[in-house]
């Protein structure tokens, strides 16, 4: 691949369709596709399986994001227990990197603040 390809409108277009393509686990892409997407799809097909396993061994019930393991993340900043129920083993340990990642970082005093602001704003933390 040409690096001046990398930086076409074009090329950046199609990676980023083929990124989004690789997340999701029911997709496929299609062999003949441009050298942009292909690269595109690879990334994102990597990025999902890291966080929730291989496809050819099963698609789990609930996928993990980067999203959910941000929220799994705040949770244990903030010192709030998790609900895990439906993930996979291989999931549940990316989960636990994360929420022990917050727990690190976990000041009780900073959580007692927030969750004053969050009570004044008429948001009831449980």
């Amino acid at each position: 691949m040409e690096t001046k390809n990398i930086y076409s409108p074009i090329f950046r277009k199609d990676y980023l369709v083929g990124y989004s393509n690789g997340l999701n686990p029911f997709i496929q892409v299609n062999p003949k596709s441009s050298k942009a997407l292909l690269y595109g799809f690879n990334s994102g097909r990597m990025d999902y399986e890291n966080m929730n396993g291989f496809i050819v061994d099963g698609i789990p019930e609930l996928i993990v994001t980067i999203k959910v393991l941000e929220d799994f993340l705040l949770a244990g900043i903030l010192g709030l227990s998790i609900e895990t129920e439906g993930y996979t083993m291989f999931q549940l340990n990316v989960i636990s990197k994360w929420y022990q990642s917050g727990v690190e970082k976990y000041d009780p005093n900073e959580s007692i603040c927030l969750f004053d602001i969050l009570e004044q704003n008429g948001i009831s933390m449980n």
